[in-house]
């Protein structure tokens, strides 16, 4: 396994996103107009969604420590710190950073941008081995591809598409998102997907399971900020605005009935 040093910055990392994410979940009118960018409340909540499922996922990932098992979710933490910090350098003349709420935003990226570099230069140097288990389904590998297609589409659009584009005017999300929104929004889906790709090789469906485990809260509150704002859904104008939920529901779902059936993919359980 990775050092006991990697280890708890992972538990830094928790913790960081826990409190940003608390307080951008609970109070996304009164910390939107002092974000770090231009956001609107749902916005704001939804990102806060961002922090608080990555907050869980960096502490099960922690907790439970056995790389063969959580790479993913490491892969996909990784991932996530340094693609939102690469944003934040190249829109870094959108920042607003006169609030202390920017600058823990900012500081949560560090630490997880640290975590990364230092995650990596210890799988380099350890090289943990990974499972021999031979007990992956095709129903989950074929779940595993359809994964990485879809979300991988929207991740790639995201990072790539412009204000103006399809779907960037209010027609999924129910609003107008700015360049440096879509971004970052691109840039999840992405790393959720970076840290699939190595399962389409997996021979062990308990990597599989653990990132269905640690990524469920991300799911999960995500969806309830789109819950809390459905007001500003507009179906009958804007019917693709059902995918926004259906994506969120159909994953959900998805993952609750694999862990079910499955378990969480921890050894200990």
């Amino acid at each position: 396994m990775l050092t006991n040093t990697s280890r708890w910055l992972t538990y830094l990392v928790s913790a960081m996103y826990a409190v940003l994410g608390s307080i951008l979940f609970f109070l996304p009118e009164q910390i939107a107009p002092i974000f770090a960018w231009k956001v609107t409340g749902f916005m704001t909540m939804t990102i806060g969604g961002w922090c608080l499922g990555n907050a869980w996922l960096a502490f099960f990932a922690a907790r439970r420590w056995k790389w063969m098992h959580i790479y993913p979710g490491l892969i996909y933490l990784w991932t996530f710190g340094m693609l939102e910090a690469l944003i934040v350098i190249q829109f870094r003349d959108k920042l607003q950073l006169g609030h202390p709420i920017a600058w823990l935003y900012l500081a949560a990226l560090t630490i997880n941008v640290l975590a990364a570099l230092l995650g990596i230069v210890d799988w380099l140097r350890l090289r943990p081995p990974l499972s021999s288990t031979t007990n992956m389904t095709a129903t989950i590998r074929y779940w595993i591809i359809g994964f990485i297609l879809s979300v991988g589409f929207l991740g790639i659009y995201g990072l790539t598409a412009h204000i103006g584009d399809l779907a960037t005017n209010g027609d999924i999300f129910p609003e107008v998102m700015s360049l440096f929104t879509l971004r970052a929004f691109g840039a999840l889906y992405f790393s959720l997907v970076v840290g699939m790709i190595p399962l389409m090789f997996e021979k062990d469906a308990a990597p599989f399971l653990n990132y269905g485990f640690l990524a469920i809260a991300l799911i999960v509150i995500i969806t309830i900020a789109a819950v809390a704002y459905l007001r500003l859904f507009n179906f009958q104008q804007h019917p693709f605005g059902a995918a926004y939920f259906g994506a969120y529901l159909v994953a959900g779902v998805t993952s609750i009935y694999f862990l079910r059936k499955h378990g969480t993919g921890d050894s200990k359980a």
